[in-house]
Order: structure tokens, then C-alpha cells, then sequence
């Protein structure tokens, strides 16, 4: 008979001992803590100094210069105020170039960001052949601008390939010269750049899909939400991110578009698809029309900084 242990029959549990209060951790240790290892600020003092050595420098010394005449070679050089400036906003060549650069930056942008979203939705699936397929639509990314520029010039040559199908297939009216046609280069020259650079963006959508809780899309489901509300409700505004980087990349790469437009039309024919990145290159090194190249590339960097500030506020917005 197994025998009941009353209260007053337990043996008293042995005092324990009272602990010593821990010290009360300063701000520095509890952001230590937080932080990790904080390593010290004159880490960073290197890197800024090859960094201004090498970007800020220079460019502040050609913000400089395109308030004066300096011809790039000599010496001497006098205050002209914002004369520079003038010719940059009456010159018609400048004009077209600006009008065409932000014509290509919009274009590129929308085009390849919807282009490499669908790759990427579609290639976030069981697909057997998904991985080998996302090696092929990122694989003309690895190749330089500039020989896919030479590429893209080839086939769209008179006698080119695209002609050449577009003959085989029976629709031989449609064919064209491409990159000779003013009503047609400026397009051309997207559609190399879209080709080029839409696995790229593909990649980076594809990290932010990775990134959506299962869970989510599973609430969803059972809710009743069917594949095209899932991905609008759900799944889109949870890419803010990706969207953000994107669109920011590719506008900025856009407005800075020099080597496909070198080697598929060197800015012709006339000025159909001159941008202001290959009239700098003209001005400065061909024509020796040096404080213009610099005024002109001064207005560049604020239309960029102007626009990339807007984009990236607007898409913040969205996110909050």
C-alpha cells in the first residue's frame, strides 16, 4: 500500500540562494548588443577617400568648368556664368537628344520591368525546365553592351536576319531598314536594350516571389481568391522592393544609354536617335566643344537625380 507523504512529513527544501543583481547595461553595451560588433568609424575612412579621390573630385572640379570657357587642354580659362547653359537649352541637337534619351529611359523601363516581371511569375513555378530556362534568359546580360549592340545591328540590317524571316514567313512588306528609317532606329535600339536587360530584371523579381510567405498565398486561397487576385492582392505589393530596385536601375540605366546607340546607329540617322550621352562623347572628343559636354553632362545628372528622387518617393509612398 503505497503511503501518503503529508505535508508535514516532506523534508524542507534547502534555501536558495539569492542571485546579485546584474549591473545595469550602459546605452553603448545595450547598442553593442543590438548591433553586434560595431566596428569603429575611421574604418570606413579609406573607402571615402578613394571615393572622392576617384567620383566626387572629378566631379565637382567638371561641375566647375562648365561654368567657364576652359577648351579641356590648356591652362587658361575665364567665368562665363551660365552661358553654357544657354547653348544647351537652345541647341536643336541638344533638344532632340534630350527628347530622345528620356523617350528611351520611359520606354526601356516599362517594357523591361514588364517583360522580366512575366519571366519571372512564370518561372517561380514546378516548371521541370525552370532553372534551365532562367540560365537562357539571363545568359545576354553576361555579354557587354556593346557587342550586343553589334549583334543587334546585324540582324536588323537590310539584309539581316529579321528581314530575312519576315521574307521567308511571306510577310516580306514588313520588312524594313530598321536602323536607317528615322520613324523606326529609336525603337530598334529599345528593343536590343529590353532583350539585353530583362533577365535581369527577371532575377531580381524572381528574389522578391522567393520571398512571399507561403502562408499568405495559402490564406488567400482558402478565402477564395483565385490565381489573377492572389497575385494582384497579395503577391504584387509584397515586390515593392523589387519594384523599387528595377524601375530605379533601369530608369537610370536608360538615361544614360551609350553603347547600344553607338554601335547600332552612332546617334543617326541625323538625330533620331542621338542621346545626350552620345552628344557629350561627340562634342568633347570630336569637336573639342568642351564646356558645352560639360554643361550638357551637369543637366544630365540633375534630370537623373531629379528623376530617380520622384521615382523613389512615389514607390516609398506606395509601400507605406
Amino acid at each position: 500500500m503505497a503511503s501518503i507523504i503529508t505535508d508535514e512529513r516532506r523534508p524542507a527544501a534547502a534555501p536558495t540562494p539569492e542571485r546579485a543583481p546584474a549591473p545595469a547595461a550602459g546605452p553603448r553595451a545595450r547598442r553593442s548588443k543590438r548591433a553586434g560588433v560595431v566596428a569603429p568609424w575611421w574604418f570606413v575612412v579609406p573607402a571615402i577617400a578613394v571615393y572622392c579621390f576617384i567620383v566626387v573630385v572629378p566631379s565637382l572640379r567638371g561641375a566647375f568648368f562648365s561654368f567657364t570657357d576652359w577648351n579641356g587642354l590648356g591652362a587658361d580659362w575665364s567665368w562665363v556664368g551660365l552661358e553654357n547653359f544657354a547653348d544647351v537649352f537652345t541647341d536643336r541637337a541638344a533638344q532632340a537628344a534630350l527628347g530622345n534619351t528620356l523617350l528611351l529611359a520611359v520606354l526601356c523601363t516599362v517594357i523591361q520591368n514588364a517583360i522580366g516581371l512575366a519571366l519571372a511569375v512564370g518561372l517561380h513555378t514546378m516548371v521541370k525546365s525552370r532553372y534551365v530556362l532562367r540560365v537562357v534568359f539571363f545568359a545576354p546580360v553576361v555579354l557587354t553592351p556593346l557587342v550586343s549592340g553589334y549583334v543587334w545591328s546585324y540582324l536588323l540590317s537590310p539584309n539581316g536576319t529579321v528581314n530575312d524571316i519576315l521574307r521567308g514567313v511571306g510577310l516580306g512588306d514588313l520588312a524594313q531598314d530598321w536602323l536607317g528609317d528615322p520613324d523606326f532606329a529609336l525603337y530598334s535600339i529599345v528593343v536590343a536594350i529590353v532583350w539585353q536587360f530583362a533577365g535581369y530584371s527577371m532575377v531580381i523579381f524572381l528574389a522578391g516571389l522567393q520571398a512571399v510567405p507561403e502562408e499568405i498565398l495559402e490564406a488567400a486561397t482558402i478565402d477564395g481568391a483565385g490565381p489573377w487576385r492572389r497575385f494582384w492582392n497579395v503577391t504584387f505589393p509584397l515586390l515593392n522592393g523589387a519594384v523599387v530596385i528595377n524601375v530605379m536601375l533601369s530608369l537610370i540605366g536608360g538615361l544614360k544609354q551609350f553603347d547600344q546607340v553607338v554601335a547600332m546607329t552612332g546617334g543617326g540617322p541625323g538625330t533620331a536617335t542621338e542621346t545626350i550621352s552620345t552628344l557629350i562623347y561627340k562634342n568633347a572628343f570630336l569637336l573639342g566643344e568642351y564646356p558645352f559636354s560639360v554643361a550638357l553632362a551637369v543637366v544630365m545628372t540633375l534630370v537623373i537625380a531629379v528623376l530617380s528622387a520622384v521615382q523613389y518617393r512615389l514607390t516609398l509612398r506606395k509601400a507605406n
